[in-house]
C-alpha cells in the first residue's frame, strides 16, 4: 500500500529536516506519503466498522487519522520542523486526541509496527484504568494472556519503578498496576508495509486486541 519510494523520501527528509527542502520537496511529500496515507485511512474503515464501530478512520486534513507532519517544538531540543515518520492514528469517536484508546500505524525506515491501547493517558484516565485492573485482576489476566491477543501483541510502554499511591504492593496485578502506558506493540517489517497485505494484516491484528481495547474502554467509560 506504500511504495517503497515512501521510506526513501523519509530517509531523504530525515537528512534535510529544513523548511527549504520540504517546501521544494512539497509535491513528493503529498505523492509518497499523504495519498497512500489517506488510501489506507479510507480502506480501513469498513474493517474499523466490522470489529471496532466505534473507533473512526478519519479522513480530515487537520485532526484526523493522520498526524501531522510538523513538529511540535516549542519546548524541545531538537528544533528540527518535521517529523521523519509517518503516525496514522484510529481514535474513538470521543477521543480528542492522542492520548485515547486507539489503533496505531507507525512507518519510517528505522521502526515500522502497530500499536493498540491508550499511550500517555491523563492522570484521571490512568487512575480508571488502574483502578479496573485492581478491582477485576481476573478479568484484566484474561485479557492481557488470551492466546489470541498475546500471538499478536506484547505490552510496552513505560512503567513507574515503584507502586502507585493508593494500591498494595503485593496486588497480584501490581507489575501491571505501575504502568504509565496501556500499549502494545506488533513489529511489522519493510516488506509488510510495502506489500498488498498490510491492509489485511493490520485489521487482523488489530481485531485480534479487541477485548483489550474492550477492557480499556469501559475503564474509561466509552463504549467499544
Amino acid at each position: 500500500m506504500f511504495p517503497k519510494a515512501t521510506l526513501k523520501f523519509l530517509d531523504e527528509l530525515a537528512a534535510n529536516n529544513n523548511r527549504a527542502w520540504f517546501a521544494d520537496n512539497k509535491p513528493r511529500y503529498e505523492a509518497l506519503v499523504r495519498e497512500p496515507a489517506l488510501d489506507f485511512i479510507d480502506a480501513m474503515a469498513p474493517a474499523l466498522q466490522s470489529f471496532a464501530p466505534h473507533f473512526r478512520a478519519d479522513l480530515r486534513q487537520v485532526g484526523g487519522s493522520l498526524m501531522r507532519v510538523y513538529r511540535d517544538t516549542r519546548f524541545a531540543r531538537d528544533k528540527t520542523p518535521y517529523k521523519t515518520n509517518i503516525g496514522i492514528q484510529f481514535r474513538h469517536e470521543l477521543g480528542k486526541d492522542v492520548h485515547a484508546p486507539g489503533f496505531y500505524l507507525h512507518i519510517s525506515s528505522d521502526e515500522c509496527f502497530l500499536a493498540v491501547g491508550c499511550w500517555h493517558p491523563d492522570s484521571a484516565a490512568l487512575g480508571r484504568i488502574r483502578d479496573l485492573v485492581a478491582q477485576k485482576p481476573e478479568r484484566w489476566f484474561a485479557v492481557r494472556d488470551d492466546q489470541r491477543f498475546a500471538t499478536h501483541w506484547t505490552l510496552s510502554g513505560d512503567s513507574l519503578s515503584r507502586p502507585p499511591r493508593g494500591y498494595a504492593a503485593d496486588h497480584p496485578a501490581i507489575e501491571d498496576l505501575k504502568r504509565k502506558d496501556f500499549v502494545a506493540i506488533a513489529p511489522l517489517s519493510l516488506s509488510n508495509v510495502t506489500g498488498s497485505g498490510l491492509l489485511e494484516l493490520a485489521s487482523a491484528q488489530f481485531a485480534a486486541a479487541a477485548p483489550f481495547m474492550s477492557f480499556l474502554c469501559d475503564a474509561v467509560e466509552v463504549q467499544y
